[in-house]
């Protein structure tokens, strides 16, 4: 078969013989994936599956053999980030695996049993140091950091605490150039280590937030009656994973510079698109039936976790329980802290009327909303009243910013409420 001619495809001579080159619209063109007989697949045949394909194929029937997943989505992406891990070198952010569930008996360690097996380079740690854990990680061949019981790490405040070392590390390690500096050796010299590698964490219960925010999440659950699976022995059920790794390896390794280059067409931004683009890339080496089931999970799983942190994170779930004030109040230009205070803590569902020994009060509503540079002035309102309050214009960009809901804002149907002069912010 023909080496590629296209000026713009990269080419590598570590990678002799690739098969002839595709286009795929918004990225650089890769090389087309092989059926068995090593003809070019067409998507329109039911002819054998392009290479890639069968191998993400084989090794999503391995991981539905012996866990049963929350649903198709998450099988994909547990998928794609297994095989994502034999190219780290290619990626500029290495996406986490959040695997929590909120109960033992879940599937949690079973999954990560089969990943194990599967990812590149493996290094499984239940408690260790965030020394030992930057002290294994090299810049040329990362390793894939599985971490179980995660919970024991993160679980409660004191732990969290005692390993604030270890969550800055694998938040580091999410993007490339984030070493961590230590001084060694008998004249103390200052050492750069890298932190960079991709890693997978089991556990009860979310992670912490900012960890959350760098992983594709899988919340496991707990079996119903009807759902089997194959029980899962080291001995003798490791041998056939480990072939689908070596399978995994071979076809991603010559594809280095093209996952290098490559810069798919995303369904998110910003960081969830960091933290996917892997994936994506590796669904678009495969080709078949993968490109379409990786953009649709990373959209489907994306969509979710952001209404997790709407619901979970205080400051956010704060905003939307101001914006269901205004709306009850027919989004008046201003509402006074005291009406705004009897709305958020009348809410049965949020923490507010618990939040202290009288609910939330104008104090603590200021010291949660002075990260978003909003605070409570002096107000006039419409019936010539004055007392402390909020002028909707206030959240307008924040909420746009932390909390978009679909459709445009509903227009204030009361004049603007300025703040009178010398007001207390």
């Amino acid at each position: 078969m023909d080496e590629p001619t296209s000026s713009t495809t990269p080419t590598s001579s570590a990678t002799p013989d690739l098969p002839p080159v595709v286009s795929i619209p918004g990225q650089l063109a890769i090389p087309a994936a092989l059926s068995a007989d090593g003809d070019r697949d067409d998507a329109s045949s039911a002819g054998p599956l392009p290479e890639g394909a069968q191998i993400l194929a084989d090794l999503r029937a391995q991981i539905k053999r012996y866990v049963v997943m929350p649903n198709d989505e998450a099988l994909a992406a547990v998928t794609l980030w297994t095989a994502a891990t034999h190219l780290q070198r290619a990626w500029q952010h290495a996406p986490r695996l959040a695997i929590v569930a909120p109960e033992k008996r879940c599937g949690k360690s079973r999954l990560l049993d089969v990943v194990t097996e599967t990812v590149r380079n493996p290094l499984i740690t239940v408690n260790a140091s965030a020394a030992a854990i930057f002290r294994s990680i090299d810049d040329e061949d990362p390793p894939t950091l599985l971490v179980d019981e995660a919970d024991t790490l993160f679980g409660t405040v004191k732990a969290a605490e005692k390993n604030e070392e270890v969550r800055g590390l694998i938040n580091a390690g999410h993007q490339r150039n984030r070493p961590t500096l230590r001084v060694t050796g008998p004249e103390h010299k200052p050492t750069a280590f890298p932190t960079f590698a991709m890693a997978a964490l089991a556990g009860i219960g979310d992670l912490p937030d900012t960890v959350m925010d760098r992983s594709v999440v899988i919340r496991m659950r707990r079996r119903a009656g009807g759902e089997k699976v194959a029980y899962f022995r080291t001995h003798r059920d490791t041998p056939a994973l480990h072939a689908i790794r070596d399978r995994l390896s071979a076809w991603l390794q010559p594809l280095y510079q093209w996952a290098l280059e490559m810069e798919p067409l995303m369904p998110v931004e910003d960081r969830a698109a960091d933290t996917w683009e892997p994936l994506v890339v590796i669904a678009d080496l495969a080709g078949g039936e993968w490109p379409a089931l990786a953009r649709t999970a990373c959209r489907v799983m994306t969509d979710y976790e952001a209404g997790q942190d709407e619901e979970g994170g205080l400051r956010t779930r704060l905003l939307v329980g101001i914006r269901r004030a205004f709306a009850a109040e027919n989004y008046p230009a201003v509402l006074g802290t005291r009406r705004l205070l009897e709305h958020l803590n009348a809410d049965k569902e949020a923490p507010w009327a618990e939040y202290g020994a009288n609910g939330l009060t104008p104090r603590g509503l200021q010291l949660l909303l002075q990260p978003y540079g909003i605070g409570s002035a002096n107000r006039r309102f419409p019936d010539g009243t004055q007392a402390k309050g909020f002028a909707r214009n206030q959240f307008l960009d924040t909420w746009a910013r932390y909390c978009p809901e679909p459709g445009p804002a509903a227009e204030p149907t009361r004049p603007e409420a300025e703040p009178l002069p010398d007001s207390a912010a």
